[in-house]
């Protein structure tokens, strides 16, 4: 199914996906609208589910979780209970922030957070090699983040979402 997006609707998107904390009064004048219009408009945008939840941003580094590392991984054998084996782990830990499957060499890519090296050590050896499927992995430390956003580009977002064509 398609939705129509309006200018009004991706105001609203950028609004809310910048600051979540935004009450929908002041949504509603910062888009020019009145708030059972506008409450109505966010509404239906999370019951067609482009609105998926609203989170709050921690700052990790304040938090002592200032270690960040990508990892590729390589299933020893990709078969189907072996992927299934370790996205139901990847989904039980919470060091991994991020998991995608991708193509070329490696079957996934994590984005994990911890504490320290040793932390990251730990989950190494007592999560992800402990699963007896990953044949092989390669680790890049992240020295210092350039760019951290979870806004997604609305710019590039047709009037239609939703449809493929």
């Amino acid at each position: 199914m398609s939705e129509r997006l309006d200018a009004i609707d991706s105001r609203i998107l950028d609004l809310v996906q910048h600051d979540a904390s935004l009450s929908v009064a002041e949504i509603a004048e910062r888009v020019g609208l009145s708030s059972s219009p506008c409450w109505r408009r966010i509404k239906r945008l999370e019951d067609v589910g482009i609105v998926q939840r609203r989170v709050t941003l921690l700052d990790r580094e304040k938090l002592g979780l200032d270690f960040e590392v990508y990892c590729t991984v390589k299933l020893s054998l990709p078969t189907k209970e072996n992927l299934e084996t370790f996205e139901q782990a990847v989904n039980r830990w919470p060091e991994v922030v991020q998991c995608a499957t991708v193509t070329g060499a490696a079957d996934y890519e994590l984005r994990i957070v911890t504490r320290d090296m040793h932390a990251f050590d730990d989950f190494l050896r007592d999560k992800i090699l402990l699963l007896g499927v990953v044949s092989n992995i390669e680790s890049r430390i992240v020295i210092r983040a350039v760019k951290n956003s979870t806004a997604v580009p609305l710019g590039l977002v047709s009037p239609y979402v939703g449809s493929r064509t």
